[in-house]
């Protein structure tokens, strides 16, 4: 049988490591959030000032805002003090590459649909299908893939 100090002990690592998974969860979701704003207005401005047809401006857009996201989960999002990366910065960079271009084709694909076929307009359809991409896609890619810890498969 435990003892209830190893019970309490046990208790406290496990509501650490939720607090800690949490935190980096929110973390990305601001950094998504922050770089996705960037990334929709340039949409927006490509789009409604630029005559550019809208598939074309996410693609444009998601790039740029790619760049930053990148910059931002490296230094701030993933980063650990106590656990190196996993993969070196070349990997990381062709692994976000690969994350990207699926994502942006996400994002064209399914704004698309939405605007096409469901009538909704192509700014809504975006923040829809961009809201569904970042947290059941992107996020799980970049932090067990992209930018995974040396010695956990989370931190």
């Amino acid at each position: 049988m435990l003892t209830a100090a190893i019970k309490k002990k046990r208790v406290e690592k496990l509501r650490s490591n939720i607090l800690r998974r949490l935190k980096i969860f929110v973390k990305a979701q601001f950094s998504a959030f922050v770089c996705g704003m960037c990334d929709y207005l340039i949409m927006i401005l490509l789009t409604e000032f630029l005559g550019i047809h809208y598939t074309v401006s996410i693609a444009i857009a998601c790039t740029l805002g790619a760049i930053m996201n990148f910059s931002v989960n490296k230094i701030w999002t993933f980063h650990s003090k106590t656990s190196a990366y996993k993969f070196s910065l070349p990997q990381q960079l062709w692994r976000f590459i690969f994350v990207v271009v699926s994502s942006i084709g996400l994002k064209i694909l399914g704004t698309h649909i939405l605007t096409e076929y469901v009538h909704i307009d192509y700014k809504i359809s975006r923040l829809i299908t961009d809201a569904l991409v970042s947290i059941l896609y992107n996020y799980m890619l970049q932090r067990y893939w992209v930018f995974k810890d040396e010695f956990r498969t989370g931190r």
